[in-house]
């Protein structure tokens, strides 16, 4: 009996029917086709992996199937070339449509060996860009133009009448009942998954909460209603870079249309916030012109900084139990939520790194398994600029007292992820180990058994960090390094000098 003959498009991280380009070339090649996700075990034995990411991705896929014909897109539990192989064996597979992904080192390593695999059974494998992202950039000169170019063109529509085929999985290929228990429920301290909710929180944000999007960018209770929250739905692709971009340059077309007295502070935030969103695009690219530096420090003289491994300091800063208020909120906070804003995430990296004094690596990947925004291309260049490994960006140590203070002044948000403190005036919710033997009683408060104290001292530590850190630079070696990261990231020799950039958005500039 013939084989039926089918495309297939490979879904990864581009989890949406909108502006999908793969999808709508599928769809004009007359032939049936195949939407297909793989859910790899090989991935969750990595460092940075955690059943969240999956959660978000497997409801990410329900939402998508709610608007599909009855097969919609098929899941299955097993590595790509085992799939593939048993697909081959049901059809003939013409052709294979996708983005290109610029993910981690097991999907680089994986796209690879399933490129040569396709080559040798003469499947045509049809790699499409993804947002900003250059394969084999020649001359970061070019990447401006190619990004604006690419966000300048046309949104591909939804497909219609998509002539999908069906699939009856085998058994092998079927998730393990404790994994589809796991990634059946959703929890709900976690923003909703898919393309739907992804073009209400678009549309919330455009509507009113992007006003105070400058004003509330650096606070960690207040970010959260007026920062954009499309971090996840960008990293999953339940939206795409154009989609967003489009979407804020009609806001502000829209903005210019009124009367500039009453929406001054409108317009200012709207290009505050649009003013970052190549910024994603250009980390990615660093990443994919380099990918070595999920392992590896940017500027490689730091391959001999050793830092010494303390579990009782790794225990602490997990945890959330560390003394340190702000720190320990932002660390109960990521591991419910999966969300931090910017400055947090930048606080808390600094305290682990320079505070702390422990191995970027391990923080690295624990903080990869919080983040439900996790995207590997934006987080280790991130993680890499914060933690000093690049050479070429300023050294920042944050104060995690003096940015309670200034961004969570009556420490709404301590007290919220900290209700042991939620009864103690604001500023010792700040500063617990201040008070004095009568405030504690006063409060019924012991400083070392209701909350720990400080773990290290913050002054100290960061004098020792900055010293070394700063000693490092003078070396002509790590300045010849500098030259060669500059060369190859940046357009202008200066840029990457001046700026920090975000997971989510920029946050301001004092420490």
């Amino acid at each position: 009996m013939k084989k039926k003959e089918i495309n297939i498009v490979w879904f990864k991280r581009d989890l949406r029917l909108g502006d999908h380009q793969p999808l709508n070339v599928a769809q004009n090649n007359n032939l049936p086709i195949l939407l297909l996700y793989i859910f790899e075990p090989t991935m969750q034995n990595g460092s940075d992996w955690d059943i969240r990411h999956w959660q978000f991705v497997y409801h990410s896929i329900i939402d998508i199937n709610k608007r599909l014909p009855q097969a919609g897109i098929q899941t299955l539990y097993g590595e790509t070339q085992e799939v593939f192989e048993f697909l081959a064996q049901s059809f003939t597979i013409n052709q294979v449509f996708s983005y290109e992904e610029s993910g981690n080192r097991f999907t680089f390593d994986r796209d690879i060996a399933i490129g040569k695999w396709f080559r040798a059974k003469r499947i045509d494998w049809l790699e499409m860009p993804c947002n900003g992202v250059v394969r084999k950039l020649k001359s970061r000169k070019l990447f401006p133009k190619i990004w604006h170019e690419r966000m300048d063109g046309q949104v591909f529509t939804n497909p219609e009448n998509l002539n999908i085929v069906s699939l009856e999985i085998p058994e092998r290929f079927l998730f393990p009942e404790p994994l589809r228990i796991q990634l059946a429920h959703y929890p709900n301290s976690f923003q909703p998954a898919g393309e739907t909710y992804a073009h209400r929180y678009l549309s919330d944000f455009f509507k009113g909460r992007f006003s105070n999007y400058s004003r509330h960018i650096s606070k960690p209770d207040l970010a959260r209603k007026s920062c954009s929250r499309l971090s996840p739905y960008l990293a999953w692709g339940n939206l795409s870079m154009r989609q967003v971009v489009q979407a804020a340059r009609q806001k502000m077309a829209d903005l210019s249309k009124l009367d500039k007295t009453v929406v001054g502070r409108q317009k200012q935030a709207l290009s505050n916030f649009y003013s970052r969103l190549n910024w994603q695009a250009h980390f990615i690219q660093k990443f994919e012109s380099e990918c070595r530096i999920e392992f590896e420090p940017m500027n490689k003289l730091y391959l001999t900084l050793v830092k010494e491994v303390k579990p009782d300091y790794l225990k602490a800063w997990k945890e959330g139990q560390t003394g340190f208020p702000l720190i320990d909120a932002c660390m109960r906070c990521v591991r419910e939520t999966g969300y931090l804003n910017f400055r947090m995430r930048a606080m808390v990296v600094s305290f682990y790194s320079f505070n702390l004094w422990q191995p970027w690596k391990i923080g690295a990947d624990y903080l990869a398994q919080q983040f439900l925004d996790y995207e590997p291309g934006i987080h280790f260049p991130q993680i890499q600029m914060q933690t000093g490994l690049t050479g070429i960006n300023t050294l920042r140590v944050y104060n995690p007292v003096l940015n309670g203070l200034k961004h969570d002044p009556e420490a709404t948000f301590i007290k919220k992820w900290l209700p042991e403190l939620q009864h103690l005036p604001t500023e010792f919710a700040h500063e617990p180990w201040k008070m004095t033997d009568l405030d504690q009683k006063m409060y019924h408060f012991k400083c070392g058994e209701n909350y720990p104290n400080p773990i290290v001292d913050l002054d100290e530590t960061r004098k020792h960090a900055t010293r070394i850190m700063y000693q490092s630079r003078k070396s002509e070696e790590l300045q010849k390094e500098n030259k060669r990261i500059l060369q190859k990231h940046t357009h202008r020799k200066s840029s990457d000098n001046q700026l920090v950039v975000n997971f989510d958005s920029l946050a301001d500039e004092e420490e």
